[in-house]
Protein backbone atom coordinates (compact mmCIF):
# COMPACT_ATOMS: atom_id res chain seq x y z
CA UNK A 1 0.00 0.00 0.00
CA UNK A 2 1.48 3.38 -1.39
CA UNK A 3 0.07 7.08 0.69
CA UNK A 4 0.28 8.52 -2.69
CA UNK A 5 -2.67 5.94 -4.20
CA UNK A 6 -5.12 7.45 -1.43
CA UNK A 7 -7.35 9.80 -3.42
CA UNK A 8 -8.51 13.10 -1.98
CA UNK A 9 -11.73 11.49 -1.83
CA UNK A 10 -10.66 8.80 0.11
CA UNK A 11 -10.43 6.16 -2.69
CA UNK A 12 -7.27 3.67 -2.34
CA UNK A 13 -6.61 3.52 -5.99
CA UNK A 14 -4.00 0.95 -5.03
CA UNK A 15 -7.16 -2.00 -5.00
CA UNK A 16 -9.08 -0.48 -7.40
CA UNK A 17 -9.80 -2.93 -10.88
CA UNK A 18 -8.02 -0.87 -13.25
CA UNK A 19 -5.46 -0.19 -11.36
CA UNK A 20 -4.42 -3.69 -10.84
CA UNK A 21 -5.29 -4.91 -13.69
CA UNK A 22 -2.33 -2.52 -14.97
CA UNK A 23 0.24 -3.65 -12.19
CA UNK A 24 -0.63 -7.37 -13.13
CA UNK A 25 -0.35 -7.06 -16.81
CA UNK A 26 -3.80 -8.31 -17.73
CA UNK A 27 -4.06 -6.54 -21.25
CA UNK A 28 -0.97 -9.10 -21.89
CA UNK A 29 -2.87 -12.03 -20.56
CA UNK A 30 -6.10 -11.42 -22.72
CA UNK A 31 -7.82 -9.54 -20.36
CA UNK A 32 -9.70 -6.18 -22.31
CA UNK A 33 -9.52 -3.84 -18.81
CA UNK A 34 -8.83 -0.37 -18.99
CA UNK A 35 -5.55 0.75 -16.85
CA UNK A 36 -4.87 3.49 -14.48
CA UNK A 37 -2.28 4.41 -12.80
CA UNK A 38 -3.88 5.97 -9.69
CA UNK A 39 -5.74 9.89 -9.26
CA UNK A 40 -2.73 11.41 -7.74
CA UNK A 41 0.35 9.57 -9.47
CA UNK A 42 -1.50 10.78 -12.91
CA UNK A 43 -2.25 14.23 -11.99
CA UNK A 44 -5.68 14.07 -11.65
CA UNK A 45 -6.58 15.02 -7.51
CA UNK A 46 -9.74 13.10 -7.83
CA UNK A 47 -11.15 11.77 -10.70
CA UNK A 48 -14.54 11.49 -8.76
CA UNK A 49 -14.96 14.49 -7.44
CA UNK A 50 -12.45 17.05 -9.02
CA UNK A 51 -15.06 18.07 -11.49
CA UNK A 52 -17.85 19.13 -8.94
CA UNK A 53 -15.19 20.28 -6.56
CA UNK A 54 -12.99 23.70 -6.92
CA UNK A 55 -11.00 22.60 -3.95
CA UNK A 56 -9.90 19.53 -5.40
CA UNK A 57 -9.94 20.50 -9.16
CA UNK A 58 -7.19 23.41 -7.46
CA UNK A 59 -5.45 20.94 -5.28
CA UNK A 60 -5.98 23.31 -2.66
CA UNK A 61 -6.64 20.14 0.18
CA UNK A 62 -5.17 16.89 0.09
CA UNK A 63 -8.00 14.59 1.26
CA UNK A 64 -12.01 15.94 2.03
CA UNK A 65 -12.01 15.89 5.43
CA UNK A 66 -10.26 19.53 5.16
CA UNK A 67 -13.14 21.02 3.45
CA UNK A 68 -16.06 22.62 5.69
CA UNK A 69 -18.80 20.93 3.52
CA UNK A 70 -16.93 16.73 4.11
CA UNK A 71 -18.94 15.05 3.77
CA UNK A 72 -20.68 17.01 0.61
CA UNK A 73 -23.48 15.22 -1.37
CA UNK A 74 -21.12 14.06 -4.31
CA UNK A 75 -18.99 12.01 -1.71
CA UNK A 76 -21.91 11.13 0.28
CA UNK A 77 -23.63 9.41 -2.55
CA UNK A 78 -20.12 7.88 -4.26
CA UNK A 79 -19.90 6.54 -0.57
CA UNK A 80 -23.22 5.07 -0.65
CA UNK A 81 -22.58 3.08 -4.11
CA UNK A 82 -19.21 1.91 -2.91
CA UNK A 83 -20.13 0.79 0.43
CA UNK A 84 -23.28 -0.78 -1.05
CA UNK A 85 -21.40 -2.66 -3.97
CA UNK A 86 -17.70 -2.88 -3.22
CA UNK A 87 -17.04 -3.23 0.81
CA UNK A 88 -15.50 0.36 1.61
CA UNK A 89 -16.65 3.30 2.43
CA UNK A 90 -14.54 6.19 1.47
CA UNK A 91 -16.23 8.42 4.33
CA UNK A 92 -15.13 5.97 6.70
CA UNK A 93 -11.11 5.95 5.16
CA UNK A 94 -11.03 9.56 5.65
CA UNK A 95 -12.31 9.65 9.55
CA UNK A 96 -9.57 7.08 9.91
CA UNK A 97 -6.87 8.87 8.29
CA UNK A 98 -7.84 11.94 9.92
CA UNK A 99 -7.96 10.23 13.18
CA UNK A 100 -5.20 8.22 13.05
CA UNK A 101 -2.81 9.06 10.28
CA UNK A 102 -2.04 7.76 6.55
CA UNK A 103 0.51 5.04 7.85
CA UNK A 104 -1.87 3.34 10.42
CA UNK A 105 -4.72 3.39 7.47
CA UNK A 106 -2.08 1.62 4.77
CA UNK A 107 -1.50 -1.15 7.57
CA UNK A 108 -5.13 -1.32 8.28
CA UNK A 109 -5.56 -1.77 4.38
CA UNK A 110 -3.12 -4.39 3.90
CA UNK A 111 -4.82 -6.34 5.83
CA UNK A 112 -8.01 -5.60 4.71
CA UNK A 113 -7.25 -6.09 0.82
CA UNK A 114 -4.95 -9.12 1.32
CA UNK A 115 -5.59 -12.47 -0.96
CA UNK A 116 -5.40 -15.04 1.39
CA UNK A 117 -4.25 -17.17 -0.90
CA UNK A 118 -1.27 -15.83 -2.08
CA UNK A 119 -1.00 -12.52 -0.13
CA UNK A 120 -0.98 -9.85 -3.46
CA UNK A 121 -3.92 -7.50 -3.31
CA UNK A 122 -8.02 -8.22 -3.82
CA UNK A 123 -9.45 -5.85 -6.07
CA UNK A 124 -12.23 -3.97 -4.22
CA UNK A 125 -14.68 -3.78 -7.29
CA UNK A 126 -15.17 -7.69 -7.44
CA UNK A 127 -13.52 -9.43 -4.38
CA UNK A 128 -10.90 -11.26 -6.79
CA UNK A 129 -7.02 -11.62 -6.70
CA UNK A 130 -5.60 -10.42 -9.86
CA UNK A 131 -2.77 -12.27 -9.36
CA UNK A 132 -3.94 -16.04 -8.35
CA UNK A 133 -7.39 -16.01 -9.45
CA UNK A 134 -7.54 -14.86 -13.30
CA UNK A 135 -9.56 -18.39 -13.91
CA UNK A 136 -12.35 -16.97 -11.10
CA UNK A 137 -11.90 -13.19 -13.13
CA UNK A 138 -12.41 -14.88 -16.75
CA UNK A 139 -15.85 -16.87 -15.52
CA UNK A 140 -16.88 -13.13 -13.79
CA UNK A 141 -20.14 -12.01 -15.39
CA UNK A 142 -20.69 -9.12 -14.03
CA UNK A 143 -17.64 -6.69 -12.33
CA UNK A 144 -18.85 -6.91 -8.49
CA UNK A 145 -18.75 -8.93 -5.76
CA UNK A 146 -20.61 -12.41 -5.52
CA UNK A 147 -23.77 -11.93 -3.26
CA UNK A 148 -22.15 -14.19 -0.85
CA UNK A 149 -18.40 -12.70 -1.02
Amino acid sequence: MDAELIAPCGMNCGVCASYLAMQNGLKTKGFAKSYCAGCLPRGKNCSFMKKQCDLLGKGLVRFCYDCKNFPCQRLSALDKRYRTFYHMSMIENLEFINEHGIDQFLKKEAVKWRCPECGEVICCHNGVCFSCSLDKLRQKKKYRWDENG
